[in-house]
């Protein structure tokens, strides 16, 4: 929150930034009671907004304002950009027309990096020796890791074809775990996300004739503060249980007997906020980088990313390290288990041969509404086991992949892009590092004080001259994959990506690492909160 922010906040009886049930004096109440205090308390706050200017310039009450009505508060001075967490280090490689076509070469479709799946029809689940799964991740945890990347870093502006300074690129998300793709940039800026027939448009606009879908045009475009959460079916219908989220602690903020609409929808946002916060540090990273290396860095301090001043997304974070989540992605999958005339809509994430010009493509792309359009969570997260029926399409959740130099067959013919892109995600994720200038991984390790991956542990990129200096990307998936058994990150990739995320949040003044780093859940079980709780307290499960 910033200064001014913060001078605006009335001081109530809840402390806006601790745990109501523990506020009156040590004086234990339920949560409800507590929000019910501090929205009476605030009822009067709120009056002195009505009052003429005159008399409220005599008053030394503060004015009460909606932080609907301000910026997020990471914008600070305009809008952020990119940066390098190691501006020293040279470039992998000259950007030459031989270096361009020996990376197209390592990404192209039926390259070493395909895992060469069964393409459609064939059964997306059908298991692939090339593709294994790792079995200590969900298949959801693939898209949530894709929805946070979409809260941070929005980049729609560079350019394969030519090198830029990543100083110069802006970036049209700020760089914090605020939700700004859920809740834009406010309920005054962005009033098509909000719901009119709430009080004053405290809750997300959810259409109540296709309540499984997020609101949408009569074009199918999706009314989202980001239009990348709508890429696929799975994290359309994510950003959905966001919205649902939110919508559901407005009516437990109100429960309490709160009333004052601009406090119910602050203290709503930061409940939201904050257990969104509590469920990327205590589930997603651990699973992610490890436990022991999320602990290292909140004890031992940062030692790569230390913005001076506003924070900002490195590439070597953006455009390299937290791509490992395009190895985790399966061939497709159970979306849900009814939907399709009766039958389980079982489908390849993407599909080439689809009609993505028509209402409802066969495949799980994006940007469509139909009736069996939906997703039943228990293929992504522990929120329980296959339905009665189903056991021949096995357990639940399923598994995603391993983090290896593999990917989905799907993600080399995507269905989407600009039109002079390349259609394999790998040979776009590639070129990005000409166009920023990524150094090597071996580079990167070195001045980690790391010890690098030798040329034999690399050997499959001899023929194309990258065994010695490898792109980053590449070399963080195959340093996973040999040091982690694909399990988890290892450890060039895994430190990277600890310290943007912890270093982003440490540095959010609104975050709860920030204003109460001894928070626990509200709206869990036994003071602890995961993406299976967010769906429940969302009613989406």
């Amino acid at each position: 929150m910033s200064t001014t922010e913060e001078k605006m906040k009335p001081k109530v009886v809840v402390a806006p930034y601790g745990n109501p049930a523990r506020s009156l004096a040590g004086r234990a109440i339920s949560r409800r009671q507590a929000l019910g205090l501090a929205g009476s308390a605030l009822a009067g706050v709120a009056a002195l907004a009505s009052m003429p200017k005159t008399t409220l310039a005599q008053s030394s009450a503060a004015v009460v304002e909606s932080r609907a009505d301000v910026p997020s508060p990471l914008t600070y001075n305009g809008q952020g950009t990119f940066g390098r967490l190691f501006p020293r280090l040279p470039a992998f490689a000259s950007d030459s027309p031989e270096v361009r076509a020996n990376l197209l070469e390592l990404g192209k479709r039926e390259g070493i990096m395909d895992a060469e799946d069964p393409p459609p029809p064939a059964n997306p689940l059908t298991p692939n020796p090339n593709n294994p799964d790792n079995p200590n991740l969900t298949a959801g945890i693939t898209f949530l890791g894709q929805f946070l990347d979409h809260d941070i870093t929005f980049d729609p502006t560079s350019s394969l074809q030519s090198q830029v300074d990543p100083a110069t690129i802006p970036n049209f998300r700020t760089p914090a775990f605020d939700l700004d793709s859920v809740y834009g940039s406010g309920r005054r800026a962005s009033p098509h996300l909000y719901d009119r027939t709430s009080p004053d448009g405290i809750k997300h606009l959810i259409d109540a004739g296709w309540p499984k879908d997020v609101p949408r045009t009569s074009q199918n475009i999706a009314i989202i503060g980001d239009p990348r959460n709508d890429e696929n079916l799975i994290v359309s219908k994510l950003h959905l249980a966001f919205l649902k989220f939110h919508n559901a602690v407005v009516d437990e903020v109100m429960s309490g007997g709160a009333t004052n609409p601009t406090w119910v929808f602050d203290e709503a946002q930061r409940l939201v906020r904050w257990h969104y916060q509590w469920i990327i540090l205590n589930e997603f990273l651990p699973k992610t980088v490890g436990q022991e290396l999320v602990d290292s860095v909140l004890t031992n301090g940062r030692r790569f990313y230390k913005p001076r001043g506003v924070p900002f997304i490195p590439v070597e974070f953006s455009v390299a390290a937290y791509r490992f989540g395009h190895s985790q992605v399966r061939p497709g999958y159970i979306a849900n288990f009814s939907g399709d005339n009766g039958q389980p809509f079982l489908k390849h994430i993407f599909d080439k041969t689809a009609n993505h010009n028509g209402p409802d493509p066969d495949d799980l792309s994006g940007g469509s509404r139909a009736p069996r359009r939906f997703v039943d969570w228990q293929t992504f997260f522990n929120v329980g086991p296959t339905p009665p029926g189903h056991e021949n399409l096995g357990a639940s959740p399923k598994p995603n992949k391993r983090i290896d130099t593999k990917l989905s067959s799907p993600l080399f013919e995507l269905p989407f892009g600009p039109p002079n892109d390349p259609q394999t995600l790998a040979q776009r994720n590639l070129l990005r590092h000409l166009t920023f200038g990524l150094p090597s991984g071996q580079q990167v390790a070195k001045a980690m004080k790391i010890e690098p991956l030798t040329p034999d542990d690399l050997s499959d990129l001899q023929p194309l001259g990258f065994d010695g200096q490898t792109p980053l990307w590449f070399y963080i998936l195959k340093e996973a994959e040999l040091q982690a058994d694909g399990l988890m990150l290892g450890a060039v990739g895994g430190r990277i990506v600890a310290e943007v995320f912890i270093g982003l949040l440490q540095s959010d003044p609104a975050s709860y690492l920030r204003q109460n780093p001894n928070w626990k859940p509200d709206l869990g079980q036994n003071q602890t909160f995961e993406m299976a709780d967010l769906l429940r307290f969302a009613g989406v499960v």
